[in-house]
């Protein structure tokens, strides 16, 4: 029995996409073989098509206050204009993001005074 390549296509665009899946799983059994790493190999192949944008916005995470607690709500204080009561409350729950949607620039230099007062901190 000899099919076209044209039959093939016409065959395969008549599936519904159970019955699509169903038959990628059969010929992966069938022929030991993985759809998968194909087409992860083509996209990274592809010259930037798996390439990730590089961010412009990052969150920034208080992950541990360190053991200098004090040092810690004062800078959160300046950076985040919050009251004691919500700077006190935002470290000792931490991790806690601390500011959300900041430029790299921004983000960076909050890490920096952020670990100089004694904290652990993130860039999401």
């Amino acid at each position: 029995m000899s099919v076209s390549k044209e039959q093939v296509v016409e065959f395969l665009e008549n599936l519904t996409l159970l019955e699509a899946a169903d038959l990628v799983k059969e010929l992966e059994d069938k022929f030991g073989v993985s759809a998968a790493a194909p087409v992860a190999m083509a996209a990274a192949a592809a010259p930037g098509a798996a390439a990730e944008e590089e961010k412009d916005e990052f969150t920034v995470v208080l992950t541990a206050a360190g053991d200098k607690k004090i040092n810690v709500i004062k800078e959160i204080r300046t950076i985040t204009a919050l009251g004691l009561k919500e700077a006190k409350e935002l470290v000792e729950g931490a991790p806690k993001t601390v500011k959300d949607g900041v430029p790299k620039e921004e983000a960076q230099k909050i890490k920096e005074a952020l670990e100089k007062a004694g904290a652990k901190v993130e860039l999401k």
